[in-house]
Order: structure tokens, then C-alpha cells, then sequence
């Protein structure tokens, strides 16, 4: 009898299972409302190659010089806080008034990086792409690919960063496409990027960010960093086109701010629960210095992130946009994305219905807005 009452259990787990997957089938073909779908940004960081050693990008190690060890380095027997402490803050601050890196400052020496091709162009200088893809321009790798702070799992860039995500609204970014006729190929689709106003939905863990959540649209403080690209799906990937743009990224209470992008662009990997890819571009230098100073020099050391000598690597290797100097004032990167399926909330609209299509029947958007 109890092996009967298992069997049983065990078929009518099978037939749950069955149930739910079907469900789950039927949201995905249904999940282009009004020939719209929305994402909400669940981590960021910045792109990167990362070999299990480390050597083929950094022979010769990590850089070891943060504000802890330089400060160790020039006062060895202290002094006074105004020529010892105050002074190294107002390098912080002012790091144009450091002729050049004065401490060992270890760049990335390998020739494979993740990014995009940006000029579309192959040059001496270009990275190769993990999967051969020549003329990568992710200038910004030589910077940090050696530096722990960026690098993962351990850079505290990349923790704290994302931590900021579920908690603080300044990074509730979401990007609605419209348009959309599929998430497979679409020649003509518009992207838009707005903050959303609502907690994000969390899965059983309480730390992931599960699909399906709604956000409305923060029409009061989020209006400034409202965007449209135009975009085509190819094969499943959002291409969009380049064109200048902003992306808010905060990485320390209190200290909102957003990275100035020129030729920004997007290229993400489609499903109907997830947007996986990157913000790809050329990112303005001191736009670039502010976000990072937003950090204290305390968090700084926890990486060997010296800020002032950061600053300097940033403009040696800078590739864009010259000045009326000859000075370029941006430097290629990119940024990787990952998303989180949304049901997206206008001011002026309903939501669209969330409710699975019958076969055969078109969607109708019956939702009332909340």
C-alpha cells in the first residue's frame, strides 16, 4: 500500500511538473504584449576575460599598489595630516595634478578580451574576442582586467556594485522594446530606457531576481535618463544602433551617478525571461573618474585601487574623441547587462495582459493599470 501511495505521489508530482512546464511554454509564446516587452537591470559589471590563473592576461600578477600600500610608501613615519592624508585625498580629487603614474600600475599584456568591435575596424591595437572575433576595441580591459577591485568573483567593484541594484531605486533601469514582432528576428524594433518604481520581485532565495515582476514607469525623477535607440533582433540578439547616451550606475549610497556614453549601443541575447549582454561604447573619461570616485579610499584598498594613478592609466590608454589638444577624452569599454522579463507600467496606459494566449486567439491587453 505505501509503495502504491509513492507511485502515485510520484505520478502526480510528474503531471505537476507536466502542468507547469506547459504553463511556462504557453507564457513564453505569449510573452510579447502589444508587441512590447520590458527588463529590468538585475547585475552589471564591467567586461571581462579572466583566465583560472590569470596569466595569460597578467604575467606578471595583479597591481599591488593601492592608497594603503602608496601612502605606507611616501610617509613612512607619518606626519601631518594636512601633508600626509589631506594631501592624498586632494590628489583624489584633483588627479590631473599627478604628472603620471609615480607607483607600479600592472595593464593587461594578453590579446583576448570580451567586447565589441566599435569602429569596425581591425587595428594593431584591437583585442581578439574569446571566440576569434578580431578588432575588439575594450581599451578600458588594459585598465582593469589587472586590478583585483575589477575582477570577479572577488572584486569588490563587482559585489558592492550590484548590491546596490535590488535596494536603491537610482538603479532600478529598465529597457522596454517596442515594435516587436519577434524575439527571434525583427528588422525594425525601438529600444527605451526608463527607472522603474517599484521593488524588484525576488525568487525563493530572496536573492535573484525572478521574471515576471511589473514596474512602473518613474515619471518624476526618472525622466532624464529617458532614451530611445532604434534596433533590429538578429537570431535572438538585440543589435542596436550607436549613438551618444547615459547609463545610471551607482556603486555606493548616497553617491548617484551616471556614466556619459559616446556611440553607446546595446547587444543582448534575447528570451522571453532574460536579457543577457552589453552596453558597449566609448566612455567618457572624466565621466569615467567621477563614477569611480564615488567610492571612499577606503573601499578603494580593498582592491589596490589607487585612484589618482587609475586616472592616469585611463588617459594613457584612452582612444577616442580628441580634444582641441589632440588629447582623446574617452576610452572603449563595455559593460555586461544582465535582465530580468518585466511587465512594464506606463503613466498613460494599462499594463499588458499577462495571462498565457489560447492557441489560435491574439493577446489582448485587459489589465487596468494599478
Amino acid at each position: 500500500m505505501k509503495a502504491m501511495s509513492k507511485l502515485l505521489l510520484g505520478a502526480g508530482s510528474l503531471l505537476a511538473l507536466g502542468i507547469a512546464t506547459s504553463a511556462q511554454a504557453a507564457e513564453g509564446e505569449s510573452i510579447i504584449k502589444d508587441r512590447r516587452i520590458g527588463y529590468v537591470t538585475t547585475e552589471l559589471h564591467w567586461t571581462m576575460y579572466q583566465t583560472p590563473d590569470g596569466k595569460a592576461e597578467c604575467p606578471k600578477g595583479l597591481s599591488p599598489n593601492g592608497p594603503r600600500e602608496i601612502f605606507k610608501a611616501l610617509f613612512p613615519n607619518l606626519g601631518p595630516v594636512a601633508d600626509t592624508q589631506l594631501a592624498r585625498e586632494a590628489i583624489k580629487m584633483y588627479p590631473d595634478d599627478l604628472p603620471g603614474n609615480q607607483f607600479d600600475y600592472i595593464p593587461v599584456t594578453g590579446t583576448i578580451a570580451n567586447g565589441l568591435n566599435l569602429d569596425g575596424k581591425v587595428d594593431a591595437d584591437d583585442f581578439t574576442s574569446p571566440t576569434g572575433e578580431k578588432g575588439i576595441d575594450n581599451a578600458f580591459f588594459h585598465v582593469t582586467g589587472c586590478n583585483s577591485q575589477f575582477r570577479g568573483p572577488e572584486g569588490q567593484l563587482q559585489l558592492f556594485a550590484n548590491k546596490q541594484i535590488p535596494g536603491f531605486g537610482y538603479m532600478r533601469i529598465l529597457l522596454e522594446l517596442t515594435d516587436v514582432d519577434s524575439l527571434s528576428d525583427d528588422p525594425d524594433v525601438t529600444v527605451t530606457i526608463y527607472r522603474g518604481r517599484d521593488p524588484l520581485l525576488l525568487d525563493a532565495t530572496g536573492e535573484k531576481v525572478a521574471p515576471g515582476g511589473t514596474q512602473r514607469v518613474d515619471m518624476h525623477y526618472g525622466t532624464k535618463i529617458i532614451q530611445k535607440f532604434k534596433a533590429k533582433i538578429e537570431g535572438g540578439v538585440l543589435i542596436s544602433e550607436a549613438k551618444d547616451g547615459k547609463w545610471p550606475w551607482q556603486i555606493f549610497p548616497g553617491a548617484p551617478y551616471s556614466l556619459q556614453i559616446r556611440d553607446m549601443r546595446f547587444q543582448l541575447k534575447l528570451t522571453p525571461t532574460a536579457a543577457n549582454g552589453l552596453i558597449a561604447g566609448y566612455y567618457d573619461v572624466n565621466s569615467l573618474y567621477k563614477w569611480l570616485t564615488g567610492w571612499s579610499t577606503h573601499h578603494l584598498s580593498y582592491g589596490q585601487l589607487e585612484a589618482a594613478e587609475f586616472h592616469q592609466q585611463v588617459k594613457k590608454y584612452a582612444d577616442a574623441y580628441p580634444d582641441a589638444n589632440g588629447k582623446n577624452t574617452a576610452i572603449s569599454s563595455a559593460i555586461t547587462l544582465d535582465m530580468a522579463q518585466v511587465y512594464i507600467v506606463h503613466p498613460d496606459r494599462p499594463v499588458a495582459d499577462a495571462t498565457p494566449a489560447q492557441p489560435g486567439k491574439a493577446s489582448v491587453a485587459t489589465a487596468q493599470q494599478r
